[in-house]
């Protein structure tokens, strides 16, 4: 068994992923490649892997790096199991690009890793390399399969599934906490019994949810989110919103949210930014705040301490153990639209629930959405579509067409200055080094 991280120099995600892995009776005595194109990071998460390898497993785990595009394909080959957390361009220089070019035109953002401008470059950008991640792995490891993390989700995985040959499956970290972070949020204290979440990343919507008598919860959820919302400030305003305007909560926070449509970020009405508690760039600030943290995490994970680890919540092993001892395992993953979801396109990378077994990732047919929740999907949906489409064909006209079709964008922005501001961002991140053709 080989599993192979892409992206290693991500040092907690990766710990988080392969922790659970050497903490597995079925994958522990695996062969772990990391890759990245950071050595010094690189080297950081292989000896955190390492550390947790000896703790936890007595070594028994073959852990071996790999260092930049020319042990890119020995990285991969032979893997049966190819998990990517990339981030192309990482904060500096691309994604305050992402930012500041926006800021000038008046476009305001919170994350710009899934949606909106931002959305699209990071995703035209990533394909790039994804581009040559799948022609290696179709070469040295055709029969592996790709667990997809890196962000923009439906977008890098909907290219994967209908432009290359690689076994791809979406995962998120969002579906396995909705439920109950939903009920916390609302002092709920119910156990939950059965659920049910379809959409597409981060707007998947929590179609059904009842306790353990099989009661709907739904009238409690929303009679108590629309009091929440006129009675205090909290930071999950947007989709509390979303219940009561549209009936349903999504996986998604609502910081992610409020740039996924047209409602909530708007110049003309700036209150609005108050009264739901939107945090505008967000995302910059965050990542000045973990790089600033990275130093302590560093020193404390390599620095001679007693490294702890415990299975996380993510799939991503659950899945290799499903298809490994041929276990049956349900997770929600992001696979293209087979007839899944039936008012969403066929070519839409939809987010459902999946059983997995030694058969492979078998995605579950969900039926019609609400129509109002499916709308609110097709905005993004086309958005996304063009994005994929410009990446296929390299033509900029797609871009423009796909930022004219972001909701948020183009509620804000005229087309002629969507034009100059999509320009003006792909000469941007071309300077910098990271074309998005």
């Amino acid at each position: 068994m080989k599993i192979t991280f892409m992206g290693a120099g991500s040092t907690v995600f990766c710990k988080n992923v392969l922790g659970d892995v050497l903490l597995s009776p079925t994958l522990h005595a695996c062969d772990i490649a990391l890759y990245d194109i950071d050595g010094e990071r690189l080297e950081e998460s292989y000896v955190v892997v390492e550390a947790l390898n000896k703790k936890y497993n007595g070594g028994v785990a073959n852990v071996r790096k790999y260092l930049g595009v020319g042990e890119r394909k020995e990285a991969l080959r032979g893997a049966n199991f190819v998990i990517n957390a990339i981030q192309v361009g990482l904060y500096d220089p691309c994604t305050i690009i992402d930012f500041e070019i926006p800021k000038k035109y008046g476009l305001r953002q919170t994350i710009a890793d899934t949606l909106g401008i931002g959305g699209i470059m990071r995703g035209l950008r990533t394909i790039v390399v994804l581009r040559d991640f799948a022609r290696d792995m179709e070469e040295v490891c055709p029969d592996a399969y790709f667990l997809n993390y890196t962000n923009p989700m439906a977008i890098l995985t909907g290219y994967m599934q209908r432009y290359t040959r690689v076994k791809t499956i979406g995962l998120c970290h969002s579906v396995q906490v909705c439920s109950s972070h939903l009920l916390r949020k609302l002092g709920i204290e119910e156990e939950i019994g059965s659920e049910l979440i379809a959409g597409i990343n981060h707007m998947g919507w929590l179609l059904e949810i009842r306790n353990k008598k099989g009661e709907d919860l739904y009238p409690v959820i929303r009679e108590l989110a629309k009091k929440k919302n006129a009675e205090e400030k909290h930071n999950d305003m947007v989709r509390f919103d979303y219940i009561d305007k549209f009936g349903y909560y999504c996986t998604e926070s609502s910081e992610h949210n409020a740039e996924y449509n047209q409602f909530y970020i708007k110049s003309k009405y700036p209150e609005l930014i108050e009264r739901f508690h939107i945090p505008l760039d967000e995302y910059p600030r965050r990542c000045v705040n973990q790089i600033a943290a990275w130093a302590k995490q560093k020193e404390e994970l390599l620095g001679g301490g007693d490294i702890q680890h415990t299975r996380s919540h993510e799939y991503a092993c659950h899945i290799m153990e499903a298809i490994t001892n041929n276990e049956p395992y349900k997770i929600g993953g992001n696979v293209l639209n087979t007839g899944l979801i039936d008012n969403l396109p066929a070519d839409a990378c939809v987010e459902v629930p999946c059983l997995v077994d030694g058969n492979g990732i078998h995605p579950c047919h969900v039926g019609k959405l609400p129509v109002q929740c499916a709308a609110l999907n097709m905005q993004n949906i086309n958005c996304q579509l063009l994005t994929i489409e410009a990446a296929v064909t390299g033509k900029r006209e797609h871009v423009y067409q796909a930022a004219m079709l972001d909701p948020h964008t183009s509620s804000e922005l005229s087309i002629d200055d969507i034009i100059q501001m999509c320009d003006e961002l792909i000469e941007a991140h071309e300077a910098a080094g990271y074309p998005v053709f």
